[in-house]
């Protein structure tokens, strides 16, 4: 009997050691797969995916259910026949990677619950059956590649679907009918879609459909004509008359120039991966540029006017109703300025951040400001984005850097705060090596460091009940006063945003919490204040900031290798290494640094202990 009762035991945990195997060499083969996979140093055949902590990997109870391969400058050919291998998958995350070509063939993976390919180079035509196998799905993010075509009618089908992102791609033709109750989140905008939308998606608002002139019906302005309502999907023209094809292209013809136009309007709008730092060799000091302010008009269209070194607007009686009205001041500590200020003022280009531009901008009240054209800021209705910005203008604390006024539209946003001359940290530490960049001996760091903890925990009290109450920490969000008193800016976007928008654009969406995990909180706040930390003692520029990881220093790798190997002392920035009367303070908060960077969020510091032990100067 007791032999039965073994032979049972084997043959119930056999086909569960079996599946285990293969998930290991389901993703060996799927690293083969990729090119640049050097990130993937983890996944090796001597180790265990679930127990030694491969990177990107997500277990439940030793069984894989996720992969969350964000960031890693990955290509190649996705091999889907290893993912069908790993049969407890339920999320493939490959966000901001490198990946081109046509979509590979999820659709086999019919248990898929989350497919993430936001930020990569995909292209072509996706199979209009595309999503009849994925009918657990409950998140698809495919925005920001280079798909075209129309959008598969399948995506009709996964009847609990919740997020559908396909913006900034090339998607043409009519919006499938979707009536799924489920969805939450919708974004079909920057596309160049046409025709009707469809009245089960009229509850989403304009942003959802901003950027594509031949869309209308609610809840846009534009009125459809007939033609609008009879448009029918490329696929399935084929049957019909040769008249009817002609009306077709012709009208296609048609949107495709004003398209053309809509874009050559545009190309100014291109963007720049990391904020350019701001110096004399990056760009002249006269350097103008064009700035348009766009106004909508009741028939849809938009309207540019403009003239170099000038911010002009065309007029509308519109204005108001479409939400394009004057400046709102939310802070008048600089005094009061309007629109029609904004437009005489010479701007001059500062750079170009994740979700947008900046300019600088002298008022006629004597006050430089600086101008922030925030493109993807669309995830509020006008009311919500009102209060919001009246609650940044209320904050008052010397470490954050409060907005003066802001200027709301549909396709755009307008922030504007005041000019500070001396830069950002960002600037100060590796682009200046003049006066600036000699002042930073340790006192002064100190100060920057304890400035920036001490605005943390404002924002994080403020902002107590966001995930994210920064988002954005890093040295280029942090501007230096004439005495090296720090301001932190470009905070508490988080909730501005979609969520692909936040995962391209903010810091937050680089830490290991949502690299791993796809989970942000306010400890990854922690993380991006410890990288700060560790770069202003160690003088490095992280190449965590890039979008790539290429170019600049792993400042987390090299302290963590340094400390294993007992030269702590030699990571150190040179111009402050030598103080010695400081080198047991800077050393401490070194490893107050290298606690706040802790991979695992949970064994990591919070704000609040992490901001007592910069401002006491102990590890513990």
């Amino acid at each position: 009997m007791a032999a039965v009762h073994i032979l049972f035991l084997l043959l119930f945990f056999l086909p569960s050691l079996s599946l285990s195997v293969s998930d290991k060499e389901a993703l060996l083969k799927l690293k083969k797969s990729f090119i640049h996979a050097d990130a993937l140093s983890s996944w090796v055949p001597n180790s265990s995916p679930c127990s030694d902590d491969w990177l990107g990997v997500i277990c439940v109870d030793g069984k894989i259910t996720g992969l969350h391969l964000t960031n890693l400058g990955l290509s190649g050919n996705i091999d889907v026949e290893a993912l069908l291998e790993l049969r407890g998958l339920r999320t493939i995350g490959m966000v901001n990677n490198s990946f081109s070509g046509p979509i590979p063939d999820f659709h086999m993976l019919g248990a898929l619950k989350s497919l993430l390919l936001t930020g990569n180079k995909f292209s072509g035509n996706i199979p209009n059956d595309f999503f009849s196998h994925l009918t657990s799905l409950k998140k698809a993010w495919l925005s920001y590649n280079q798909f075209n075509g129309t959008i598969p009618e399948s995506v009709t089908q996964p009847t609990h679907l919740i997020e559908l992102h396909l913006e900034k791609n090339q998607f043409t033709g009519p919006i499938p009918p979707m009536n799924q109750t489920s969805l939450k989140q919708l974004d079909l905008s920057n596309n160049m879609l046409e025709g009707e939308i469809p009245e089960s998606l009229s509850i989403f608002g304009v942003n959802t459909f901003a950027g594509n002139e031949g869309l209308c019906g609610k809840p846009l302005d534009k009125v459809c004509t007939e033609k609008d309502k009879t448009l029918i999907p490329s696929n399935e023209t084929g049957n019909k008359s040769s008249d009817n094809n002609v009306v077709v292209l012709s009208f296609l013809a048609v949107i495709t120039l004003v398209f053309i136009l809509f874009a050559f309007g545009n190309c100014a709008k291109h963007r720049e991966n990391e904020f350019i730092v701001r110096g004399s060799e990056s760009m002249a000091n006269d350097q103008m540029v064009e700035i348009h302010v766009l106004s909508s008009n009741r028939s849809g269209a938009s309207d540019y006017s403009s003239h170099k070194g000038l911010l002009k607007k065309s007029t509308s009686s519109q204005q108001e109703k479409n939400g394009t009205g004057d400046l709102v001041m939310v802070n008048d500590a600089k005094g009061t300025f309007g629109l029609s200020d904004l437009m005489k003022a010479a701007a001059e280009v500062l750079g170009n951040g994740g979700m947008g531009s900046a300019y600088k901008a002298l008022m006629a009240n004597g006050v430089s400001v600086v101008v922030k054209r925030m493109r993807e800021m669309n995830r509020m209705q006008r009311e919500v984005f009102d209060e919001e910005m009246k609650r940044f203008g209320r904050l008052k604390h010397k470490n954050i850097l409060t907005p003066l006024a802001y200027h709301f539209r549909r396709e755009e946003k307008l922030l504007i705060s005041e000019y500070i001359p001396k830069g950002s940290l960002l600037y100060v530490l590796h682009g200046d090596r003049g006066i600036c960049h000699n002042e930073l001996n340790w006192p002064t760091r100190l100060k920057i460091i304890k400035g920036v903890a001490r605005g943390m925990g404002f924002l994080h009290s403020e902002f107590a009940k966001h995930d994210l109450p920064h988002g954005n920490l890093k040295s280029s969000n942090v501007l230096l006063c004439d005495d090296y008193e720090p301001l932190l800016s470009d905070y508490a976007f988080h909730s501005l945003v979609s969520t692909p928008v936040a995962a391209q654009a903010l810091f937050a969406y680089k830490t290991p919490d949502y690299i791993q995990y796809q989970k942000v909180s306010p400890k990854s706040d922690v993380y991006c204040l410890g990288i700060i930390i560790l770069e202003i003692l160690t003088g490095k520029f992280p190449s965590q900031y890039l979008i790539t990881g290429k170019g600049g220093t792993d400042v987390v790798q090299w302290v963590l290798t340094a400390i294993s190997e007992h030269r702590l002392q030699e990571v150190l920035d040179p111009d402050i290494a030598n103080n010695t009367s400081s080198l047991n303070q800077i050393l401490q908060l070194l490893n107050i640094a290298v606690a706040c960077i802790e991979s695992n969020s949970e064994q990591r510091l919070d704000m609040r202990e992490a901001i007592r032990r910069i401002e006491e100067g102990y590890e513990y």
